[in-house]
């Protein structure tokens, strides 16, 4: 199913592209290798989804390898991913590009490319954390990607929904900062309350009278620790996998969904592949809904 790209083939379906970045991550982190071992769980996956009776044996999923980092400096690393996801998507139009991290850092230079070969992006956040830090104390890192992404015009404050909140996760300044720039926040509370289905109704009619495009930015630490013991951010409260599985579901049949990230995944200290192999199967999940 997940085959390497031939160097010359148009790509019409899902295109994975790696970004193995963790240096700029605030908590020890091993994301680095998680591109890698989220490829391998896709071996221990069937390609059938039996709920939906649709097989995707003859589906593929093209892998144009990972971008390789500079050994010690974060800048460059973020202008490689975004020089070489900017080439990638330009020359392949019609890919749904998969990125997989890394920290969250690799979020920003990702969503940068992908605004440049698309209108204006809206971005549905899963994260227990608002991910708003200022770059003015540390550079960028794995807590700034979308405040970045703000400062610099690629997107709005108004583009931008965040699901999945939680407490005991974020500072103050940075839930003020959000609230000032038009962000959107959902806790989990809402999710609990609410429901992802109705969330995600409420976010898709949002974005639609705001943006062109819908990309989708999985924090795996929006889930509960019982359920992702291989983020480096554990913690509880968060979602269930359910949960999560739910709103993919919902965004791979909304057409204006056109890419993805999955980030903070740390191999190093999962537990039997638990939080890797649920990384693939929302993968398939999506694929599977999209129609």
């Amino acid at each position: 199913m997940v085959k390497p790209w031939d160097g010359e083939s148009k790509v019409g379906g899902i295109g994975l592209m790696g970004a193995p970045l963790s240096k700029p991550s605030i908590s020890l982190s091993g994301a680095s290798q998680s591109p890698s071992v989220i490829r391998q769980m896709f071996s221990s996956l069937s390609t059938y989804a039996i709920e939906e009776e649709k097989d995707l044996e003859n589906e593929r999923i093209t892998d144009f390898g990972d971008v390789e980092m500079h050994l010690t400096n974060i800048p460059e690393s973020h202008n490689r991913i975004y020089e070489t996801f900017t080439h990638v998507m330009k020359e392949q139009p019609e890919m749904v590009p998969v990125i997989l991290g890394g920290d969250h850092s690799i979020s920003y230079p990702s969503i940068k490319a992908f605004a440049e070969n698309k209108e204006r992006v809206g971005i549905i956040q899963f994260d227990a954390h608002h991910d708003l830090r200022n770059r003015e104390d540390g550079g960028t890192g794995n807590g700034t990607p979308f405040r970045a992404l703000i400062e610099e015009g690629v997107i709005r404050g108004d583009q931008l929904i965040q699901i999945g909140i939680r407490n005991f996760s974020n500072s103050r300044p940075y839930h003020e900062y959000g609230k000032e720039q038009g962000v959107t926040v959902f806790t989990m509370k809402d999710v609990r309350e609410q429901g992802m289905t109705e969330l995600l109704q409420k976010s898709i009619t949002q974005l639609k009278s705001k943006v062109d495009v819908i990309y989708i930015s999985l924090d795996m630490d929006v889930l509960d620790q019982a359920f992702a013991p291989g983020c480096p951010a554990i913690g509880p409260g968060g979602m269930t996998s359910d949960d999560l599985l739910e709103g993919i579901r919902m965004l791979a049949k909304e057409p204006m969904v056109q890419g993805m990230d999955i980030v903070e995944i740390d191999p190093t200290v999962d537990f039997r592949n638990m939080t890797t192999k649920l990384a693939a199967y929302v993968i398939l999940t999506f694929m599977v809904n999209r129609g």
